[in-house]
Formats: C-alpha cells, structure tokens, sequence
C-alpha cells in the first residue's frame, strides 16, 4: 500500500475503506429501476483517486476475491445443481446463447479493432453486468507470461473497460427487457402475465402482485347454519384466498374433514386463511363460535421455514404435490410464501418446487412437522462460521485452478477464480444436503460477497491510474458502443430463439432474458411493468446458471484475445 496524500501517507490502509465506502454511497443513486451499485460505484472511485498515486499492492486483491468467489458458488450452488433438470433443458439454452454471443461479439471487436486481453475482458464484463469476470480475468493475466508492466496495463484496462461499458449495459437490458421486448412479441405484458397467472390458478391477486403483502394468517371457528348442505371444497372455494377448513366438530365430536365432506346444521368448523376472508365468512357460514372443549389447540396455529430437499418434491409443481398420497398434510398448512435467489415466487398450482426453496408454512401441528418432513429439512440458523469447511473448500479450489491445459497452443485454467467457484458450487451442495457439514450463515456469505468483490475492485481500480487515461483517450468513444451490442446481442437472439424455436410464453422468457444476463434492476423494472412475480419463473432458472457460466468467460476471453492479437 503506498499514498503520498496527507491522512492516507500515514495510514494508507485507510484509502481501502474511503474508497469502499464512498464507491456504496455513490452506488445507492437511483434513477428509476436504474441503481449503479455498489462494486461500479467502487470502482468509479477507485479509478478517480488512482489518479493521485494511491494504489494497493500485496496479495490483498487475490485474497480478496478468491473469499468473494467462493461465497457466491457455495449460495448458488444448490440453486445451480437443481437447475440441472429435463423440466428447465429449454431455460438452459438462454445462458448458453448469452456466453456464446457475448465471446463471438468481443472477439470480433479484438480482431477487428485490435482491443488488447484487458481491454476485452473488461468489455464483456461490464457489457453483461457481470462483476465476477473482472476478477477471473484479471487472475488469468497471470498465466500469459507478461512483464509486470505489461500485466499490470491489461489490468487496469479491465477496470476501465468495465467502468466505460457497465452503465450502458444495465440501461440498455432493463429498457429492452421491460419496454421493447413485450413490442417485439407483440403482447402487453401485464395483460399477458395476468392471463398466465389464471392458467396457473392462482389463488389471488396478491399471489403474483409484484410486491405482494403477506397477509396475516388467522384461524376461527363458525356454527354452521348458513352453509347447510355445502361441501368443504365448495365452501373454501367461495370463501377465496387458500382458506383451509382444518378441523369439523358434529355433535362435539372431531370428524375428518374431507373435500368431499357436506356440512349439516350445527357442525362447528375451524379454518385459517387470510384475516380479510374469515372477517367475511360468518355471512356464508353463520356466526362465529369456540370449539368444543378439549379441542381449542386445533387453531394453534405456528410457522415453519423448511428448506426443499427431497428428491420426491423436486420439480413438482404445488397441483402435482397436493395429489400425492400425503395431500391431506398440505391441505391442512397454508403455503405462506416460496422464495428462491431471495425472490419471493407466486403460489399458485403451477408454482414448481426444486431444491434449496424456502418455503414458509403456516397451520396446526401435527400436520405442519408432516409437511416439513414431506418437503426437507427445517431451516436453522446459526451465528458461527465453519472456518475449516471455508479453507478448505477454497484450498481445494486453487488446487483445482491451478492446472492448465493447452488447446491449439493455447493455455486455458481456471485460474485460481474458476477453481473457488467451482469448489463453493460443490461445498455449498454439500451444505445443502448436509446441514450439519459446514455452516456458514447467510449473513455471513453476503458479507464475503460484498467486502471481497469490493476490496478487490478497489486494488485493481486504484493501481489502473494513469493508464484508465490512455485507454479512453485510445478508444473511449467506440467502447461504449461495442458494449450496446454485448449487451443486446445476446438479449434479442435469445428473445427470437426462445419464442419461435424453444415455444417459452413471453413473461417467463422476459424473466428469463433478464435472468441470463443476471440484471436485478431488469427483473425489477420487468415485474413494476407487469404488476406480477409470473416472469420471476423464467428468471430464477437462467440466473442461476448464467451467474456460474458468465464468469469463467473471464479466463477463456483472455486467453483467446492474447492469441488473437
């Protein structure tokens, strides 16, 4: 670490946690759906105070980054591995498209334009909004055996390659995938998600609201006088919004209460649902009343979080689940909300589990532990980290990218940034299967995320300097407009491909475009556009595998672009 600069010649370290922090503060501005975020922030501000001489050196960086990638392949990885499956072989397609395309466009511009291995590694990861491949990029320099020098020019021409193209390709994926693409399929897309929704059978509206309020679920119990001759099925059905009858009492004495089941006058029955619903259901039912003595626990009711691991509800749908052999445990607990990637999915019958879903639960006991053991195992959470697990899961994966091997005289590795991930991908699956192996808390994950891809950001920005100068001046104005075209490139063949050869309904393929090119804001301005979580489908597939695939085009870019140069 050097810094000629008052405060920081004296603590240099400090220049660190500046940079970091104003890069955040400058990445929370938002225009729109459009956020810059905080590792471009970061870098935006690294690559400013470069400019006067303040630079990190040492193995900080690599440390850095090798925490970071690891964290993001052990919380992606049972996502990734259930993602692995006939029912989602057309999403896969989509990530494919994205990488090939994104290669084939920035090779074209090296050969054409004579852009170096920074310069092209920089571009696709900016372009793709793609942080990730800044680090596998800038890792994989090390293998071409250049000067210090001449490595550390490539270097700081990824960061500002980044820098110059990221901001172009977050704009241009959340305008095409909210307002042109519904064009081009010709459909309005909330229209579109709406009526998809209805083919799904969604329960409710709130069930695939972009930003759905959970409702407070609540139990009460009815006299029936109202609902005389009306079967159970029949009147949750009028009643609306997944209201369960969990419980029917005739003469005091507790009878099953089956679908089929008609009620008679007098029954007293219990339900749960929505407190809206059950405030209105005494004019369908009639008045509302205890239960009978001895049975008041049957509107206990408790909440569970359990995490999707059994091979039996992996890629079912919530319709094919409710006709197995155990149906009877998942009508008696209300599916409170299904989350995947930190999404919340809509619940309808169509709504397809896979591993690592959370899903909470809510309903009477002894039927809510039935569910939980019917789904997977019961989320826990801890406050400790297992360090062994961590370092040896990230030895394993610089052994792994350590290996080389030559194709046509050309030197491809995973470098030690494509070994990390492919080691958190397989110990995070381990984890998943095996809670007990490994923990690491997902507080604690993020946190590695964020500090290691920033600290790493940071070191590289600040050592560009002088040289991110000579790069805009050499071709600052034709970057951007590569950038547009790796950035659309791969989003309109997908679009085409995916409505005309793969058959993907427009809302799920929309999701799905902005999931292969691994856009948040995209998919946030997608589901304010629709007014629904339908296209949360289609993306939570293509992120899943692109967010692995993108960013070992970091090593093969540049191993490719020193070639061909």
């Amino acid at each position: 670490m050097k810094c000629s600069i008052g405060f920081f010649a004296t603590i240099p370290m400090a220049v660190l946690f500046v940079t970091v922090g104003l890069g955040y503060l400058f990445g929370k501005l938002r225009v729109g759906p459009i956020q810059l975020g905080g590792v471009c922030g970061t870098l935006i501000v690294a690559l400013v105070l470069g400019q006067t001489g303040c630079q990190l050196h040492g193995e900080l960086k690599e440390v850095a980054f090798a925490l970071f990638i690891f964290a993001m392949g052990y919380s992606g990885g049972p996502q990734f591995f259930a993602n692995l499956n006939r029912s989602t072989l057309r999403y896969m397609v989509l990530p494919l498209i994205e990488a090939v395309v994104v290669l084939a466009v920035v090779l074209a511009a090296v050969s054409l334009l004579g852009l170096d291995a920074g310069t092209a590694a920089g571009l696709a990861a900016g372009a793709a909004t793609e942080s990730a491949v800044v680090g596998t990029a800038a890792e994989a320099l090390r293998h071409l055996g250049l000067e210090p020098s001449g490595m550390a020019r490539l270097e700081a021409n990824i960061a500002t390659a980044y820098t110059l193209t990221y901001l172009v390709g977050l704009i241009s994926i959340v305008f095409f995938t909210s307002q042109i693409a519904p064009v081009l399929l010709g459909i309005n897309l909330r229209t579109a998600s709406k009526e998809m929704a209805a083919s799904m059978e969604a329960a409710t509206e709130d069930d695939v609201a972009s930003q759905p309020a959970l409702p407070r679920i609540v139990g009460r119990a009815f006299r029936v006088e109202k609902a005389v001759g009306l079967a159970i099925e029949a009147l949750e059905h009028e009643i609306g919004g997944r209201t369960l009858v969990i419980g029917l009492f005739r003469h005091g004495v507790a009878a099953e209460p089956t679908p089929g089941q008609v009620l008679v006058a007098g029954d007293v029955i219990a339900l749960i649902g929505r407190r809206d619903r059950l405030v209105k259901a005494g004019g369908l039912i009639g008045p509302e009343t205890l239960l009978p003595e001895g049975h008041s626990d049957a509107l206990q009711l408790a909440q569970r979080e359990v995490i999707v691991g059994e091979r039996a509800v992996n890629g079912f749908t919530l319709s094919e689940l409710f006709r197995t052999g155990t149906s009877m445990h998942l009508r008696a607990v209300w599916i409170q909300r299904v989350t995947r990637s930190h999404l919340s999915l809509p619940i309808t019958p169509g709504t397809r589990l896979q591993y690592g879903d959370h899903v909470t639960l809510v309903g009477v006991e002894p039927m809510l532990s039935a569910v939980v053991r019917q789904l997977g195992k019961e989320a826990t959470t801890t406050d400790v980290t297992d360090l062994v697990f961590l370092c040896v899961g990230i030895l394993l994966g610089l052994a792994v990218g350590s290996l080389t091997l030559k194709v046509g005289g050309i030197p491809l590795s995973l470098g030690s940034g494509g070994g990390a991930l492919l080691s958190g991908l397989v110990f995070g699956w381990i984890n998943f299967r095996r809670p007990a192996i490994g923990a690491i808390p997902q507080a604690s994950v993020q946190l590695l995320k964020d500090l290691g891809l920033a600290t790493f950001v940071a070191c590289v920005g600040l050592s560009a300097g002088p040289d991110a100068i000579v790069l805009i001046r050499e071709h600052g104005a034709v970057i951007p407009l590569i950038g547009l075209a790796v950035s659309l490139g791969p989003a309109c063949l997908s679009l085409w491909i995916g409505h005309k050869v793969l058959k993907i309904e427009g809302p799920l393929l929309i999701g799905a475009i902005a999931g292969q090119h691994v856009s948040t804001p995209a998919i946030s301005a997608i589901m304010a556009k629709s007014q629904s979580s339908v296209p949360l489908l289609g993306y939570t597939v293509t992120y899943a595998i692109a967010n692995v695939m993108l960013p070992v085009l970091g090593p093969v870019i540049v191993g490719l672009a020193h070639v061909i140069r």
